[in-house]
């Protein structure tokens, strides 16, 4: 199985428009656009039932006393988790595309609804859920796609890793609200096929030829 995109290539930058939050001249980082990718699949396995798609950064600090702090860095040094940006279930067996926008056309404060999506499908909550849960103005469940926004003075690139899954199952078994690990446990042993798109982005102006 293949998966591309027509938004950026395997390895890539991802443009702004797919960000959470872009560079901005005064405090650092403003909103951006936060469209969901256009992505597209080839050579599914045949017996498909439905698809999963998940998003995930393995490159975010496991500490946070560093992050977007005035004149400190993330070292390089820190050792990453991951957060996941996206995580859909139940897609189609039938599909083989999903248009940029289609998910998600602008940042949403306090987050969109779920579980139940656009195609059928059924939404995730993404990990701006917890990061965001001590904010007043932004706090709530981010179901569905948020795209990157890492720290603006982390010393490395981040990575954003599109993994299409192939199912033997036409649903999912996650109820309610469910996150990507809860996904990542539900698929073991159900998985014909899986296919990965990675694409990189940083916020900090040092790393702006990465």
């Amino acid at each position: 199985m293949k998966l591309t995109s027509q938004s950026f290539t395997d390895g890539a930058r991802i443009p702004g428009e797919f960000a959470f939050c872009i560079p901005a001249d005064e405090g650092h980082v403003c909103l951006g656009g936060n469209r969901n990718p256009q992505l597209s699949w080839a050579d599914v396995p045949a017996g498909t039932k439905s698809f999963v798609l998940v998003c995930h950064d393995p490159d975010v600090p496991s500490q946070g006393d560093d992050v977007n702090q005035e004149g400190r860095t993330v070292p390089a040094s820190l050792p990453r988790v991951d957060f996941f940006h996206w995580v859909v279930v139940d897609l189609p067996a039938e599909l083989r595309a999903i248009d940029a926008g289609h998910f998600s056309a602008e940042v949403t404060p306090g987050g969109k609804p779920g579980p139940e999506a656009a195609l059928g499908a059924r939404h995730g909550v993404n990990d701006y859920t917890a990061w965001f849960a001590g904010d007043e103005s932004m706090k709530g469940d981010y179901h569905g796609y948020d795209g990157p926004c890492p720290p603006w003075n982390d010393e490395i690139v981040h990575h954003y890793v599109f993994t299409l899954y192939a199912l033997d199952v036409a649903r999912c078994a996650v109820e309610g609200r469910f996150t990507g690990p809860d996904v990542r446990a539900a698929i073991a042993g159900h998985v014909l096929a899986e296919a990965k798109l990675t694409g990189t982005y940083s916020l900090n102006p040092a790393l702006a030829a990465a």
